[in-house]
């Protein structure tokens, strides 16, 4: 089998991106719950801030249909891309995340 030559140059901009993507993830969460902060801040100094109730039902019932959809299609590649192997996980992790919290979206009666 032949073996690729791959430059150290593009391996460091391969290894770069992941950390890259981090970091401005970060970024972004911190403007995100700083400019949350100060727009709470300023209605409570105008006295018009009202606390509004967290719906948690609703909450899981978004995110574990968004997780057991995500789940599923990244179960079936890695399924049809490298078998049943350890990075099958990759979906199988999300899927029943998202199975669960639609389940205790189910078993909960509130409201």
């Amino acid at each position: 089998m032949e073996e690729k030559v791959v430059s150290s140059a593009a391996q460091v901009i391969i290894a770069i991106i992941p950390i890259v993507g981090i970091v401005i993830g970060g970024i972004v969460i911190f403007f995100s719950l700083l400019w949350h902060h100060l727009e709470v801040r300023k209605q409570i100094l105008a006295g018009t801030y009202r606390r509004e109730r967290f719906n948690l039902k609703a909450y899981s019932l978004l995110i574990g249909l968004l997780l057991t959809g995500i789940g599923a299609i990244l179960t079936v590649f890695f399924a049809l891309m490298s078998g049943f192997s350890p990075a099958i996980l990759g979906g199988l992790i999300p899927l029943a995340i998202g199975i669960c919290l639609m389940i205790f979206y189910k078993i909960n009666d509130w409201n």
